[in-house]
């Protein structure tokens, strides 16, 4: 089975976000030729001293060296390097996984100067096959010399591996009167039902924001847009989601902010929030071999948390996300779905919609169905589907995928060799 690896998503946007410059960051990418040939595959931030840091990680059990590495990074909350590969994940490779970490580190510390504990690194690529450190480790010098404040959209591409596209997003807040851009790419489309973020996601703001503060807004935003975000349901060993503050904007008057509850980081917090969401919607379209974009959104669930369960059971069931690449109604998928979820649902009240269509009301067929409507409404490339679990309760929530196509298979089954 082969797969044309020129082929682009659907959803690819015609133009990429212009992110604008933020004071205190620095970028610089190349080809290192750790996996592929051509194209960068190597990527530096550069972060001014005083830039705080926060972040979730995967909850993966087998998880990856880097992603054990920012864990102890993140316990400081300091910042000033962040180096990311592609084509080779450094996860499920022992002690030589652990040396190329180390190796990686030591030679960011000696460019930068900077300690130990400001050091972050993320990997993504193949599992298992042992990271060569230094093919690129010496390059990291030049990288740190050479990056500069506008190259989002280099930095977003060398992060990249089955991705088909970059993706960046940005937003402005205010903090007071001070106005602080929030800006960040990410990388991913499959492997994806991230257990806390994406696979690799990074997030660069000038706002004066404490560690403590800048990680109860990621921890939160994380929950609302790549945690109800999923590609085929395989959580990664090496997502990892960072977000770094450098400060700058305090040189403009803005009020340094410790608490994350301080009413002036209100602003601050929705903007960041709704990039996560924008990032998270980015990969879910371009899902591998996807075709179509679903969005499901789950009512009447006992909790916000079981919504977000029967959500993902839904969008990661290989049934249901073959009928929708088939363009067939089959609601009948979503009720199997529904149940295995392990959640509260009332198979008598049970409701279903795909788009504005009632395709199944108080437990039973809608008498109004009509299965040429239906199936004409399938043919979209966007995809809409509610469901009321039926019990009354208050939970809600909002899931993204897509559907699931012989390009998939052709994709992950040549993706090693």
């Amino acid at each position: 089975m082969t797969h044309d690896a020129s082929k682009i998503s659907p959803f690819a946007p015609t133009k990429l976000a212009a992110l604008p410059a933020i004071e205190g960051v620095r970028f610089a990418a190349c080809e290192a030729g750790i996996r592929y040939k051509n194209r960068d595959d190597l990527m530096i931030a550069v972060l001014d001293p005083g830039t705080t840091a926060a972040g979730v990680l995967t909850q993966s059990k087998t998880c990856s060296a880097p992603v054990l590495w920012c864990r102890e990074s993140l316990k400081t909350g300091q910042a000033r390097v962040l180096v990311v590969n592609a084509g080779n994940a450094n996860a499920f490779t022992g002690k030589r996984g652990r040396e190329a970490v180390e190796a990686t580190a030591e030679f960011a510390i000696k460019a930068t100067g900077c300690d130990r504990s400001e050091v972050y690194l993320a990997a993504t690529g193949v599992i298992g096959e042992p990271l060569q450190a230094e093919k690129f480790r010496h390059l990291l010098d030049g990288l740190v010399k050479s990056a500069e404040p506008g190259a989002w959209t280099r930095a977003a591409r060398a992060i990249m591996t089955t991705d088909t596209y970059p993706k960046l997003a940005t937003r402005k807040a205010k903090i007071g009167t001070v106005e602080v851009s929030i800006n960040g790419f990410c990388k991913g489309a499959g492997m994806m039902a991230p257990d806390m973020a994406t696979m690799l996601c990074f997030l660069f703001t000038d706002a004066a924001v404490s560690a403590a503060a800048l990680q109860q807004i990621v921890s939160s935003g994380a929950n609302t847009s790549f945690n109800c975000m999923t590609v085929d349901g395989d959580t990664s060993t090496s997502d990892t989601c960072l977000m770094f503050a450098t400060g700058a904007a305090a040189k403009r008057g803005q009020k340094p902010i410790d608490e994350a509850g301080d009413p002036a980081l209100a602003a601050f917090t929705q903007a960041t929030h709704e990039l996560l969401k924008e990032l998270a919607i980015m990969v879910a379209k371009d899902g591998e071999g996807l075709s179509k974009f679903v969005t499901l959104r789950i009512e009447g669930a006992e909790s916000d948390a079981a919504a977000r369960r029967i959500g993902l059971s839904v969008a990661n069931s290989p049934l249901v996300k073959t009928a929708i690449a088939g363009e067939d109604p089959n609601w009948g998928r979503v009720v199997m779905a529904v149940g295995k979820s392990g959640e509260a649902a009332d198979r008598d009240s049970l409701s279903i919609w795909f788009g504005s269509h009632v395709v199944a009301e108080r437990g039973e067929r809608a008498a109004s169905y009509h299965e040429p409507t239906i199936a004409a409404y399938m043919k979209a490339r966007e995809i809409g589907i509610r469901i009321d679990v039926g019990v009354g309760g208050p939970g809600c929530a909002t899931i993204w995928t897509c559907d699931l196509t012989q390009d998939y298979f052709a994709i992950n089954a040549d993706y090693r060799s």
